[in-house]
């Protein structure tokens, strides 16, 4: 049986015309085509028959068939047949279950609703390619910085188009203050693409450190060919930021040549940022070398540094304070974020004071806890020890060489201090089983005893309790036991929250 076809000579010269205004492939304009034909056919020979069109792509033809499956027992009526009516039905077949019988359908003239219909099938599919398109186009341009036009603003958002998609500016990425208004040209960092339901999302920042990065990048040729890096960014968008840069080549400035000309690099910078003061500093592998510079224009007495909790104490002279906290707290907050430690900014008189605190403090508990004089714990304080486990773990030769100390005064010490660590043992040991705290939290080598009993008090039994704590959470419960800020507390609750992630993993494989 030959196919009934619906000459139509104009059917390509429409194909080819949309996919290249669209700038899509012609192929699946043929596709909703071919959907909007099928579409229609069901309508007028019902929709629950299998109804599909075929669009010659030389000549244009339209062909429109009732398909219907071969099958030993029959579900559906509509579009299955049994083998022993579908040989009766077309003689000289030998029709097998899988097989098709297609009967071919008269040509449609396609009335107003019909060809209304086709008209909606093929534009949504063509945006659907479209969108696609544009999805395949900027999903590996994450990092990019692209120009567009200002299209649409409310009061969440800013729509930029960007020639060959949309993009939206959410009101956190768009910088403090800064108007833009319909029609205006806008450059911004691509920071994620999205594909969603309702098409692909392209989302632009103004706001992100990426953005200032990418820049100077822009501006600077060092940068772009990679002779000059840029180590890190930290900006407070619209007012101040600070950016750490080091040149691979001993030979070149990488501050003067991030300033250009007469300033003209950073300037071009600054006028894009809308004003946004920048300080450029030169990187340094001597982290506290680096907080120094990061602080400037502050004068630095003297910086401390503990490690393990990436904390720095920078003692600064009294009027010079203002100047390295800044306005609102701003220099030293971006001069952390810089650099990624915490900065707790103090003076001269203020360190003093707490040295003499901490001296005072620690003298107390040896007198108190090793039944001395004041003499000897505060020789024992000034010779650096700063709790009882580190009396009981030094030699008696060592302590014997201390000023004022003798073999038996050290012998003594040495026993006492040992006896002390022996009984907070035992007591220790007695708390946590009467708190009966899980041994996964007792192990939890991010927390002290003292720590975990503290814990135990106020009802954190095991480490998955711990992990379901916020960080203001456990720093208001251990700010007396040695956790010094949020940032700490958050730290130690991101490790109590490792096998989650180790879970999730799992379950992903």
């Amino acid at each position: 049986m030959e196919e009934t076809t619906i000459p139509n000579n104009e059917i390509i010269q429409v194909a080819d015309i949309v996919a290249r205004e669209k700038s899509i492939d012609r192929e699946i304009v043929f596709f909703a085509m071919e959907e909007a034909i099928q579409k229609a056919g069901k309508s007028r020979y019902g929709n629950d028959r299998d109804i599909r069109a075929h669009i010659d792509r030389k000549n244009g033809a339209i062909s429109l068939q009732r398909w219907t499956l071969v099958v030993d027992e029959v579900e559906d009526d509509a579009t299955q047949i049994t083998i022993e009516n579908a040989n009766f039905k077309v003689k000289g077949n030998n029709y097998a279950v899988g097989d098709y019988i297609k009967e071919n359908l008269p040509p449609i003239d396609f009335g107003r609703i019909a060809a209304q219909t086709a008209k909606q099938v093929i534009v949504h599919k063509v945006r659907e390619a479209e969108r696609e398109k544009q999805y395949e186009e900027y999903k590996d341009r994450v990092g990019d910085i692209v120009l567009g036009t200002v299209k649409r603003i409310d009061n969440q958002s800013v729509t930029v188009d960007l020639g060959r998609g949309e993009a939206v500016i959410r009101r956190e990425d768009c910088i403090p203050r800064e108007i833009l208004r319909q029609g205006d040209k806008v450059r911004a960092i691509i920071y994620d693409v999205r594909s969603e339901l309702r098409g692909p999302q392209i989302f632009l920042s103004r706001t992100k450190p990426e953005f200032m990065a990418a820049l100077f990048t822009q501006e600077v040729p060092e940068i772009y060919e990679g002779i000059i890096e840029i180590k890190s960014v930290a900006r407070e968008p619209g007012s101040r930021a600070k950016i750490s840069v080091f040149s691979k080549d001993n030979s070149i400035d990488p501050v003067g040549a991030c300033v250009g000309m007469r300033g003209a690099r950073v300037q071009a910078v600054v006028n894009e940022l809308q004003g946004e003061k920048i300080e450029i500093i030169q990187w340094n592998d001597n982290e506290a070398e680096f907080v120094v510079s990061a602080l400037a224009p502050a004068e630095i007495a003297k910086v401390v540094m503990y490690e393990e909790t990436r904390k720095m104490e920078v003692v600064v002279p009294d009027d010079q304070l203002s100047l390295a906290i800044g306005r609102r707290g701003q220099n030293v907050r971006l001069a952390s974020l810089l650099s990624g430690w915490y900065i707790d900014i103090l003076t001269e008189a203020e360190e003093s004071e707490r040295r003499q605190e901490e001296f005072k403090s620690r003298s107390e508990h040896f007198i108190k806890s090793l039944d001395i004089d004041d003499v000897i714990a505060h020789l024992l304080v000034a010779e650096g020890f700063d709790n009882i486990e580190d009396i009981a773990e030094t030699s008696v030769q060592e302590l014997s060489s201390l000023q004022g100390f003798d073999e038996d005064l050290a012998q003594e010490l040495k026993d006492r201090a040992i006896s002390y660590v022996k009984k907070e043992q035992k007591r220790i040991i007695a708390s946590i089983e009467k708190l009966k705290i899980s041994q996964d939290l007792i192990n939890f080598e991010e927390l002290n005893s003292s720590q975990i009993i503290k814990l135990g008090e106020n009802g954190i039994k095991n480490k998955e309790d711990l992990a379901n704590l916020d960080s203001s959470e456990l720093y208001e419960l251990l700010s007396q036991e040695g956790i010094e800020s949020e940032d700490v507390a958050g730290k130690i609750i991101m490790s109590a929250r490792a096998h989650w992630f180790e879970e999730d993993e799992k379950t992903d494989e």
